[in-house]
């Protein structure tokens, strides 16, 4: 470790960046705070939807309508090292889609109450999982399911996203 050199103390001074956008961070923190003393509150922005066929493997922040096409409880066992006492985790595949495509999503405790076969539910910041190099839909506790009135759209069935195949390729540079 390099040791301080004798004299005077080092200062340590900060300049403005040239950018004058760099700092933009701090003064939208500062709008925001000022409005929400002022009561006004900010206003939220539109999610964007994404279709079925747009998602990609390892990707989140996913905001989809889609349609519940069948539900499968998958039988769940308690994790190992846990208490006699706990329960094990209530599991379920779900086959959900959009007018563009189908793909496979795992329901977790209360979300397998909401997607039963025919419901229509939104999944808002939805992730891509890969189990056994396929992809599944999820949503965590970051994200949310609500159920919302049923869809106008056919479920296209033909296209499933959870049966195409990926193989994780290590890139030489």
């Amino acid at each position: 470790m390099e040791q301080p050199r004798p004299g005077p103390p080092t200062q340590t001074l900060w300049f403005p960046h040239p950018d004058p956008g760099f700092h933009s961070h701090h003064r939208h923190r500062a709008m925001s705070t000022a409005a929400a003393q002022g009561g006004d509150k900010p206003a939220l922005r539109k999610p964007v939807f994404t279709k079925v066929d747009q998602l990609r493997p390892v990707t989140n922040g996913h905001t989809l309508i889609v349609k519940v096409v069948s539900a499968t409880p998958v039988p769940g066992r308690a994790r190992p090292g846990a208490p006699a006492s706990s329960r094990a985790p209530r599991i379920a595949e779900c086959l959900v889609g959009d007018e563009t495509g189908v793909i496979v999503f795992t329901a977790r405790n209360d979300q397998v109450d909401l997607l039963k076969p025919d419901a229509t539910v939104i999944l808002r910041n939805a992730r891509i999982d890969m189990f056994k190099g396929s992809m599944r839909l999820a949503v965590d506790k970051w994200g949310r399911i609500e159920a919302t009135e049923p869809a106008s759209f056919t479920v296209k069935e033909d296209n499933n996203l959870s049966l195409v195949e990926y193989e994780l390729v290590n890139v030489a540079e």
